[in-house]
């Protein structure tokens, strides 16, 4: 174990990053040992093997699930789940307390085996090939367990060497990592001396500090108040940027919706909805609800917008309609109201938050349940 003197490597001035708590130079682009020009799995093979493992990127998947169930007595926690993630990737799992996201990461991360189905990370499998997914992985727990009297140092360089990282590379990233989360100040303290929030990125890191193409984030922001909550939401878009795949569990809908390229929410073990985000926001699947907002009042606005367009709701100086074409709708539209003289603001499509479509998700579950019983 560290310490006793042991001393990683430089500060974070010899380490090619700001030797005070703010944000740090950009994060480079991760380069794991055996890198190979795009196209192929860039991760090395098997100790002693082939590679056979390895496959030609999975059409540039990083997960794929199929027919996923997880029973833990007669508890059934998953309940044949099937999804994908693609490199470059953020996805949101979302789900009530219970709804088996916790259970996924940990079946992802090869730490529970399915009780059906498989799961392929990289190409491996997490049952047969556990250890090549998990050298592969970078694990945020939703409670991480920290070690009270060690130091961050020697915390991070103990589970450096279970990633496998050289002593150049730790001497390398622990600083990067701990100046980049505001941890270097307090890089001599013991853990059990460190606030929730230091806790939580101290915990940030260690998932980080491999640089694993995959990263399973529970609750990544808990804790953090709203300065690191913006920083931590930074890093993981530049991770995205860089190709890395990124599962968030969070309950935190507004995160959920600022970070996710994809939601996929689960109620019960199942999957209840999966779509990108910028999709679910419309709404409805075939019409748009659009807002006119005008200059000045308009006697019978409503009335006279109900000759072209389905209105949902008007006032005197605003309405709302529905259309299932706003390019053919909406241009007519603008040049009988500038005909009429009747001065525009603005004319746009009105979005839903995600929140808005996942409890109307959660909504539609309970009343198929009642239906059925």
């Amino acid at each position: 174990m560290a310490g006793h003197g042991h001393r990683l490597g430089p500060g974070p001035h010899r380490a090619g990053v700001a030797h005070h708590g703010g944000p740090a130079a950009p994060l480079q682009p991760p380069e794991p040992p055996g890198h190979q020009p795009p196209g192929r799995e860039f991760l090395r093979p098997p100790p002693g093997g082939t590679g056979s493992g390895i496959v030609q990127a999975e059409n540039g998947h990083a997960i794929v699930a199929q027919g996923v169930s997880k029973r833990f007595g007669g508890f059934q926690a998953l309940r044949g789940l099937s999804f994908s993630l693609r490199r470059g990737e953020v996805l949101a799992l979302l789900g009530p307390n219970g709804a088996g996201k916790t259970t996924m990461v940990r079946l992802i991360a090869s730490l529970l085996k399915p009780s059906e189905g498989h799961i392929r990370v990289f190409g491996y499998d997490t049952v047969r090939e556990a250890a090549e997914v998990r050298q592969r992985v970078g694990l945020l727990t939703e409670a991480p367990g920290l070690y009270a009297r060690m130091r961050a140092e020697e915390y991070l360089a103990f589970f450096g060497r279970l990633y496998g990282m050289a002593p150049a590379q730790l001497a390398k990233e622990v600083p990067l990592w701990l100046t980049r989360l505001g941890l270097w100040e307090a890089r001599h303290l013991r853990l059990g001396e460190y606030s929730k929030g230091m806790r939580q990125k101290l915990a940030l890191v260690r998932a980080l500090l491999h640089r694993a193409p995959l990263l399973l984030l529970d609750e990544p922001t808990s804790a953090l108040d709203p300065a690191w909550t913006h920083q931590v939401h930074g890093i993981i878009r530049e991770l995205r940027d860089q190709g890395h795949a990124v599962i968030v569990c969070t309950h935190n809908l507004a995160e959920a919706q600022a970070l996710a390229d994809r939601v996929l929410v689960l109620k019960g073990g199942q999957a209840v909805l999966e779509a990108r985000v910028q999709d679910l926001r419309a709404t409805s699947p075939r019409r748009r609800l659009m807002d006119l907002r005008l200059a000045q009042p308009v006697d019978g606005l409503g009335s006279l917008l109900a000759q072209w367009v389905e209105v949902e709701s008007a006032g005197e100086d605003w309405a709302r309609f529905w259309t299932e074409d706003p390019a053919q709708t909406n241009p007519p539209l603008l040049q009988r109201l500038t005909a009429q003289g009747i001065p525009v603001v603005t004319l746009s499509e009105v979005h839903r938050s995600l929140e808005e479509v996942y409890l109307e998700a959660m909504g539609q579950v309970e009343e198929a349940r009642r239906e059925e019983t």
